[in-house]
């Protein structure tokens, strides 16, 4: 069946529109470089750890700084904060481009990564990412490990070093998915930071920025009302409901239908929310999707690691919305496999016959 995943999204009541130039248009990202170090292709994604360079942010001068800090007292996020207030603006007469800076966040570690170091990636996809645990750890909708609390932990120390050392930015908006490793990681990051009064700590809790969603159960859900009750000042977005509705146990989200789903939600932000510096707590595959689309380089971030995006925002004429399989079948065996091939999916054991994975309650 052919589909447009999330085209919803790209709807907004006018009642709720930030950004009312946007209304019948499209809008075209790009990642503006220069500003980050993980922008520069010179830069490793491959252990790249944010404490150790300021976030990324690359040390050079702005054309704002002889007007704001003559005396060159004041600190680069201070004169970064300055210059990105400058150019959105210089926009506000024709009102068709808009910029953001983003902090893209993915999750600490949760049960499902280290199980998938301890099985191997071909028996984690093919069997045991299809089960709900495996006696000792669960993974349907896992929890962070203990070395996933630490690195959220570190990411709180670090948060409250540059605001107190830095005069870094406080973020004026939160996203988070609604997989249980993201809301825990967003709250152990952000929870405790004695923020300004008019930029507080309320996450957007949307469907947009949680990961690929394939037939591991580490992917699907739980209940709207468990969230809430774990974090109750936590926000959804509007039509968020009671139970996983998107997930599919038997076959897995394509590419083309991330990829758009990625978009979709990107238009939703910049179209409803006119804040400058967002927060958004996500994943590995949906963060790479989320820098496609900002045309920003790839690079793939470990559990706990963050990159800082300079976002350009532009409206275009409209472009029609894309088509595509939204869902596909996926590979498994009912034991875990002999090994599995890139392309071609899992080699299943001479006992063994492929089967639909096993399902998770919802």
């Amino acid at each position: 069946m052919k589909a447009i995943a999330f085209s919803f999204l790209a709807t907004v009541p006018a009642a709720l529109a930030a950004w009312s130039a946007a209304d019948g248009k499209s809008i075209e990202y790009t990642s503006v470089p220069g500003f980050f170090v993980q922008d520069d292709e010179a830069t490793n994604p491959s252990g790249f750890d944010y404490s150790l360079v300021n976030f990324g942010l690359v040390n050079r001068t702005y054309s704002t700084d002889k007007r704001f800090d003559p005396k060159g007292t004041k600190s680069q996020w201070e004169r970064f904060e300055y210059y990105v207030n400058h150019l959105n603006a210089g926009c506000t007469m024709k009102d068709n481009t808009r910029y953001k800076v983003i902090f893209m966040g993915r999750h600490g570690e949760g049960w499902h990564n280290a199980a998938e170091s301890f099985y191997g990636t071909p028996a984690w996809n093919c069997y045991w990412a299809e089960q709900e645990g495996n006696g000792t750890a669960v993974w349907a909708d896992p929890q962070l490990t203990p070395a996933g609390y630490h690195e959220s932990t570190k990411a709180n120390a670090y948060f409250k070093d540059r605001y107190a050392t830095q005069n870094m930015p406080y973020f004026e908006s939160y996203y988070s998915s609604p997989l249980s490793r993201c809301t825990v990681t967003a709250n152990e990051t952000f929870g405790d930071i004695d923020v300004p009064s008019d930029r507080p700590f309320k996450p957007i809790v949307k469907e947009g920025f949680r990961e690929g969603m394939t037939v591991h159960t580490c992917n699907w859900r739980s209940n709207k009302s468990t969230m809430q009750e774990t974090f109750p000042f936590y926000e959804f977005e509007d039509g968020f409901t009671e139970v996983d509705q998107l997930w599919h146990r038997d076959e897995s989200e394509t590419s083309d239908a991330q990829n758009a789903r990625g978009k979709a939600v990107l238009d939703d932000v910049f179209r409803t929310d006119d804040k400058t510096w967002l927060s958004v707590t996500s994943h590995s595959g949906m963060i790479s999707t989320l820098l496609r689309n900002l045309n920003h380089r790839a690079f793939r971030l470990s559990t706990g690691q963050i990159i800082p995006v300079l976002v350009k925002a532009k409206l275009v004429d409209p472009v029609p919305d894309p088509t595509f399989e939204a869902y596909e079948p996926y590979s498994t065996c009912d034991a875990p496999p002999v090994t599995s091939v890139a392309g071609e999916g899992c080699i299943c054991s001479a006992t063994s016959t492929g089967l639909p994975p096993a399902s998770t309650a919802v």
